[in-house]
């Protein structure tokens, strides 16, 4: 027992841990559009492959809500047998990255960039399972999803069978959101569990007509990919995907972990070793053909919550799934498919960061226009070039405010004219350095003052030299520019 000493606190977190992951591996395999005992496979690698390595003590991974659009899309456009591969090379890409140090890297993503993935996968989550809890088909893009949303809302209340299911899907919503109002002694449950069997038990004990999950057995799902598979690498689409799935997981696992450390007062993560963990979970989840995964600050914060002291938890919630996806996969046919979209929509809005959009907005407008731009290319484009836009967006901004310069022109009436330059001169601000000066009198003597910039670079610096040379007059005297390095066109 010394050496475990804490397996009391840590069992007790693992069936916590457990109860909350069964619900979302399902719904997140469902909503991807896969088996539902794909889910509970990668929760599985999650726990037992991931959860022994080390980086992260207390995080727990396994299928995300994050990735769901972009697994859908996946296997929408290149199928469920491609899927294994997909996950095989993004895991070996983890891998390559966590190896050569680049896992601490991801620290320096912007937060808006982040904030607007999480809020654009958000809203096509919601609107897209919006449409799985009415039972209908959803459009394939996200706009389509959201435009859509009014029709699919008529067709629902014009079905009985349409309207029942939404129902189901709507309570589910609101037993999870209420079941935090109850007492503690009654939370112990895991609200999205309580309502998942609350639906199952209503649909049965009422026999409503609502589809149910289709369960293949856990065996007959796993398919690792074949030899033809890895004559799809040739296709540059194909490596597209592969990275997407590597950076948008390693982003997700990564900015988690720092939200997890800030809940305990534990070992702090170690982001490359956490990077090769996570690499390794979607190695081995890629050669079973199961889903993604990443960590997922849900099951991370319950497992803090619970009390779990050590990385035992983790590893002892998958084998809770490892045995309840052997002896019970039948268990998974009685769920209510509108329940688990109820589930994801839930997901869906917790994802949206209302909260930092305000901040944003009254402090930082410019990372607030990021994170909205972010979140709109996602829902009209896709998740993959939706991102990269808020990158090159975010980059854009940095190289902006770096090259923030103020210029200031002194004139007394008489003696030369002083213009004194501070910040930074870039080729971004040359225009206007440019108009200014050239606004300046030519029959007066000017002298410029650039001791006050950081950084003057060589664009800038040809422009002030050109300028310099034939900006006077004939009969004044030549312009005389103060600089910390000497400047070729200061003398006469």
């Amino acid at each position: 027992m010394s050496r475990f000493p804490y397996l009391r606190q840590d069992f007790a977190a693992s069936i916590v841990v457990f109860l909350v992951a069964v619900p979302l591996c399902v719904g997140v395999a469902v909503a991807s559009g896969v088996p539902a005992e794909l889910g509970l496979v990668t929760g599985i690698v999650g726990g037992q492959v991931t959860g022994l390595m080390r980086g992260s003590s207390l995080q727990v991974s396994g299928p995300a809500a994050g990735l769901t659009v972009l697994v859908f899309e996946a296997v929408s456009e290149f199928g469920v047998a491609a899927l294994g591969l997909i996950v095989l090379m993004a895991g070996l890409l983890q891998l390559a990255m966590g190896y050569f140090g680049i896992g601490r890297w991801f620290r320096a993503i912007s937060v808006a960039v982040v904030e607007g993935m999480l809020c654009g996968i958000g809203l096509v989550i919601i609107a897209g399972q919006i449409y799985a809890a009415a039972g209908l088909k959803a459009p394939e893009t996200g706009i389509g999803k959201i435009v859509g949303l009014p029709g699919a809302f008529t067709d629902a209340f014009g079905s009985t069978k349409a309207l029942t299911s939404l129902a189901i899907g709507a309570g589910t919503v609101a037993v999870i959101v209420l079941w935090k109002k109850l007492p503690k002694a009654v939370q112990s449950v895991p609200g999205a569990l309580a309502a998942v069997l609350l639906a199952t038990l209503s649909s049965l004990a009422f026999s409503l007509p609502v589809a149910t999950v289709k369960v293949e057995g856990l065996l007959g799902v796993i398919q690792p990919p074949g030899a033809d598979a890895f004559g799809e690498l040739a296709s540059p689409a194909l490596w597209g995907t592969i990275i997407a799935f590597a950076l948008i997981a390693s982003a997700e696992s990564l900015f988690s972990a720092a939200a997890v450390d800030r809940l305990h007062d534990g070992p702090r993560t170690q982001y490359d070793k956490e990077m090769i963990a996570q690499g390794a979970g979607n190695t081995v989840c890629g050669l079973l053909g199961a889903l993604p995964m990443t960590a997922v600050i849900v099951r991370s914060s319950a497992n803090v919550q619970a009390g779990a002291k050590t990385k035992a938890s983790r590893v002892l919630h998958g084998v809770w799934l490892l045995l309840f996806a052997a002896a019970l996969p039948s268990a998974l046919a009685l769920i209510p498919l509108p329940a688990l979209a109820g589930i994801l929509v839930h997901a869906g809005w917790k994802l949206i960061p209302f909260r930092q959009v305000a901040e944003l907005w009254r402090g930082h407008r410019g990372e607030a226009l990021i994170l909205i731009v972010t979140a709109v290319s996602i829902v009209a484009v896709n998740m993959f070039e939706g991102v990269l836009i808020g990158l090159a967006l975010a980059v854009v901004k940095t190289a902006w405010e770096a090259s923030h310069l103020k210029t200031e022109v002194i004139d007394k009436g008489t003696g030369p004219i002083q213009v004194y330059l501070s910040g930074n001169a870039t080729f971004l601000r040359l225009p206007k350095i440019l108009d200014s000066l050239e606004a300046l009198p030519q029959d007066r003597p000017i002298e410029v003052d650039l001791s006050g910039l950081h950084h003057l670079d060589h664009a800038c610096r040809t422009a002030l030299e050109n300028w310099a040379e034939r900006h006077s007059a004939p009969d004044t005297d030549p312009v005389k520019v103060t600089t910390a390095e000497p400047m070729e066109a200061t003398t006469p």
